[in-house]
Formats: structure tokens, C-alpha cells, sequence
């Protein structure tokens, strides 16, 4: 048999007509759509997709861009802070937003005394972390970090009084806080109050601060928690940032400066009693 013959008349047509339904799939595919690289096509269409949908996609987009970037500013740069309590009356009011600067002591600085800051009390002020609702706490930080709630039950706002190696007391014989044996005249006070109605003696250890209400006769602050862990200090890493604007309402828009009562406080060691010096009384 000869089959090299038989095999060379099987098709006598080297290019058959192709009809429909015949041909490779890729062949049918690549007829349908543009010559252009499948990611170009993909960006075109979230483009189109974007663009398209009319006013209120477009609107929804937008809210949603603004929230991120206002979520993203106060997570690493500056976050609203709402004031929740009179604890730091009249310096700052309830309902006020205070903006906090997270940059404030990123780069090597550290809270210095007189400074407002804003800090995470848990295992100072707070002994263990309250529970919460899962979805009710991701809704509070949301809302929080745009300054439109109160912040979580564990972050506070406070003065500094007094950094590592400060011995901070009260009251001298004329009722005058003291830092390092030198009075400090505390014009920020709210009025009428003074500087505590606890008496205290404490150095400071070294990492921490001693912090303060303004309002001192309406203030849980260092003070009340000096029988707990930590002895009322706060750890210099659980600060969130610095409280240096006002910015909401208007009428109270304004700096925070830090105020000159501390400009004459001698560093720790000097001026006090052992050290070449005497408290002032």
C-alpha cells in the first residue's frame, strides 16, 4: 500500500475557508477587541468608571479621597484632638478641637516643661485596657482622628510639670508649686484654684513625666494615681503629640504657647537641698 500517496490527497485546499464558529479562541478574541495592551484597557476602563456614573459617584469620590487624606495627616502629621472635659480650663475649653503635632518629638526631641501633650494613659492613668465594641471602637477612630468625637477613654491632655530627674512638690510655705526648689508662678491656672490641694514630693525617674490639669480642683492627673504602677509618671513614649493650635470654634482659633513659668527652673541636681542650693520658701 501506498500510503505516502494517500496521505498527500487528504487535503487538497492548504488554506480552508474558515467558517463561523471555526478558528482558534484567541484568534476570535483578539479580533473583537483594539490592538492595545491589556493594562492600558484596564486603566482606560477605572478611568471611564470614575469619570463616568454621574454627580453622585462623582461626589462620593471625593468624600471618600478627603477622608483618607485627612485620615492619613492624622495618623503621622496633625490630628484634631476634642476637648471632653473642664480639666484644663481656661486654657482649653469642652467641645474645643485642639490640633496635635505628632512630629513634635519624632526626630529626637522630647516634651519639655510646660508643654501641653496629649498621651496614651494606659498603665498610668489606666490600669489595662478598657473592652469595646469591635465596630463601635473602629467607628469612634475614625471619627476621632477628624476631630468629630471624643477620643478613646485611655488618651488624655495634660501639662507637663515635670521631666526625668525633676523633683516636683507642693506646696511651698506660700502654697506656690515647686520644681527642681524653684517656685513656679503658674499664670495658666483657672482662676481661683490653686496649685493642689494634695500635698506631694516626688523626683521624677528618668523616661517620664509628671503631668497636671490646669484646672486643678477639677483634674484627675499625676496626682491622684501616685499609689499605682508608675506612681502617677507617664512614660515619654506614650505620647501621641503636642497640643499647639486651637482650631475650632473660630472665635477661638489661636497658638498654644508655652508659657515662661518654668524659664527659671534650674536642671535637676542644682538648687535643691543637697545639692549646693535651698528650696525657696
Amino acid at each position: 500500500m501506498d500510503t505516502d500517496a494517500q496521505l498527500s490527497e487528504r487535503d487538497h485546499c492548504p488554506e480552508p475557508v474558515k467558517g463561523e464558529g471555526q478558528g482558534s479562541r484567541s484568534a476570535r478574541i483578539s479580533g473583537d477587541l483594539p490592538d492595545e495592551p491589556s493594562g492600558r484597557l484596564s486603566l482606560a476602563a477605572v478611568g471611564q468608571w470614575l469619570t463616568g456614573g454621574g454627580p453622585l459617584r462623582r461626589a462620593g469620590l471625593l468624600l471618600t479621597a478627603c477622608m483618607i487624606f485627612l485620615l492619613l495627616v492624622s495618623s503621622y502629621l496633625v490630628q484634631p484632638f476634642l476637648i471632653p472635659s473642664s480639666s484644663m480650663e481656661n486654657t482649653f475649653q469642652v467641645g474645643d478641637r485642639v490640633l496635635v503635632n505628632k512630629l513634635a518629638y519624632r526626630f529626637g526631641g522630647e516634651p519639655r516643661r510646660g508643654d501641653v501633650v496629649v498621651f496614651d494613659g494606659t498603665d498610668s492613668f489606666v490600669q489595662g485596657r478598657p473592652t469595646e465594641n469591635p465596630v463601635a471602637a473602629l467607628v469612634r477612630e475614625g471619627a476621632s482622628a477628624v476631630g468629630l468625637m471624643r477620643p478613646a477613654e485611655t488618651d488624655y491632655i495634660k501639662r507637663v510639670i515635670g521631666t526625668g530627674g525633676d523633683r516636683v512638690r507642693c506646696c511651698d510655705r506660700r502654697g506656690r508649686l515647686e520644681v527642681n526648689g524653684r517656685p513656679v508662678l503658674e499664670d495658666y491656672l483657672h482662676p481661683g484654684d490653686a496649685p493642689s490641694e494634695v500635698a506631694f514630693d516626688i523626683v521624677v525617674p528618668e523616661g517620664k513625666l509628671w503631668v497636671m490639669g490646669d484646672h486643678r480642683s477639677d483634674s484627675r492627673d499625676s496626682r491622684d494615681h501616685l499609689g499605682e504602677p508608675g506612681g502617677g509618671t507617664v512614660p515619654v513614649d506614650r505620647v501621641i503629640g503636642r497640643a499647639d493650635w486651637i482650631g475650632w470654634p473660630f472665635g477661638r482659633m489661636t497658638s498654644v504657647k508655652r508659657p515662661d513659668a518654668f524659664a527659671r527652673v534650674p536642671e535637676p541636681g542644682q538648687g535643691q537641698p543637697g545639692h549646693g542650693g535651698s528650696p525657696h520658701g
